[in-house]
């Protein structure tokens, strides 16, 4: 893939292993340090992703006319800015809930600057027969990480607080900010942003244009919302209602995450054996039927091993449907456009997390965490409904797909 795709591939590693090292280190800081309850848990993850994602709404059409890798990098050193404020304030002992939450939404914002920009610059820098393989490449990152981040992120945790591995993450995303520097070839052009009326809704108006897009994009931010809004109840649920220690929750994950290895490095392989329609459908439907298991999680091993039994089946799934669907969006993704409609669907798609987030932290407040969670995964399997089943939503891509699954099997 060439020496600065390798420079890209260190430094999507090194934030990615930083992430999942602290994948759960706000909502434990505010349950172990500042003892909050479910609902305020839930309302980290919801407001900052909200309020990220508002503010996030007019960038799209300035990054497209922007270089995206300097875009990167200062995504990636406010990051690491804001982040380290949080362990200096704890070892201070001036830690609060607000400086998390606004820390938390700090973070939400440059993480969309960060994905708008850094989707159009792989498009860039990859020739696109090779997109399929270097998507399938950062998935293996993604879930060799989730494997092994939370249960040492919780080692760290009960060996030296709950900050910890915020530190590490921030330090994470300096490194890859010097990785992305170390990229030699030069960008293409920006393209030109003429248009002035609806410039800020352009990434939605381009993704409605197109019926594909538009399917994945509801499906998606259905699913994908889902998933997430039940995963502060799931942590809540384990270490305060349970019994579970930060240590098992985060071994539990990590173990479950081997499954995502499993799938990433299938999903190549059957792709070419099966063809992208196929595994997109059959995947986005597999992928569904798993959540609705974790309302019925009990103490002990037992209980253990169903989590780990339920999210190795589900992020399976997960990790074979992702490198498809990604490869397919930037492929359908206008040249001109692509930054806008990344940034656009990130929005969006941090937005319904965020609302479905805080919708089942008062469901679970009415009721209990576990019943929300079951609740969450009978309506994850309806989320199905919404894929492009009709064949001639994909007809407009079918050639270009075939190019390009035969010329990456060669």
């Amino acid at each position: 893939m060439g020496r600065d795709f390798g420079w890209l591939w260190r430094a999507y590693t090194a934030s990615t292993l930083g992430t999942y090292l602290a994948l759960d280190a706000f909502p434990l800081i505010a349950i172990l340090a500042l003892h909050v309850s479910a609902a305020q848990v839930s309302l980290i993850a919801a407001a900052s992703l909200a309020i990220g994602a508002l503010l996030a709404v007019p960038l799209g059409p300035w990054m497209e006319s922007r270089r995206k890798r300097p875009l990167m990098i200062s995504a990636d050193v406010l990051r690491f800015a804001v982040l380290a404020t949080v362990p200096a304030a704890y070892a201070l002992h001036a830690l609060t809930y607000y400086h998390l939450l606004a820390v938390a939404i700090v973070v939400a914002l440059a993480d969309i600057v960060f994905v708008g920009a850094s989707g159009a610059h792989l498009k860039g820098l990859v020739p696109p027969e090779h997109l399929l393989t270097a998507n399938g490449r950062f998935e293996n990152v993604l879930w060799i990480s989730a494997a092994v981040g939370p249960p040492l992120g919780g080692g760290l945790v009960g060996a030296l607080g709950p900050a910890a591995t915020t530190l590490l993450n921030g330090v994470s995303f300096l490194l890859s900010a010097l990785g992305i520097r170390m990229i030699k070839a030069p960008e293409p052009p920006p393209p030109a942003v003429r248009e002035h009326k609806g410039r800020v809704t352009e990434g939605w108006r381009a993704i409605f244009r197109d019926t594909w897009l538009r399917l994945m994009l509801a499906n998606g931010v259905l699913a994908n919302s889902l998933i997430m809004a039940t995963g502060p109840l799931l942590l809540y649920r384990m270490v305060h209602e349970l019994g579970f220690t930060p240590l098992a929750y985060g071994l539990a994950l990590g173990i479950s995450c081997l499954g995502g290895l499993l799938g990433a490095r299938l999903s190549q392989p059957l792709t070419r054996r099966f063809g992208q329609r196929a595994i997109l459908l059959g995947f986005g439907v597999a992928r569904t039927v798993w959540l609705m298991g974790l309302g019925f999680i009990g103490t002990g091993a037992a209980g253990l091993v169903m989590v780990i039994a339920v999210q190795f089946s589900m992020i399976t799934c997960i990790a074979v449907f992702n490198p498809v669907f990604a490869t397919c969006r930037l492929r359908r993704a206008p040249d001109d456009k692509v930054a806008r409609i990344l940034t656009a669907w990130t929005i969006t798609s941090r937005t319904g997390i965020a609302v479905l987030t805080a919708g089942w932290g008062v469901l679970a407040a009415f009721t209990s965490a576990s019943a929300a969670m079951a609740i969450a995964g009978v309506l994850m399997v309806l989320t199905s409904v919404l894929l492009p089943w009709r064949r001639q939503n994909w007809d407009s891509a079918d050639s270009a797909s075939a190019s390009e699954v035969t010329t990456a099997a060669t």
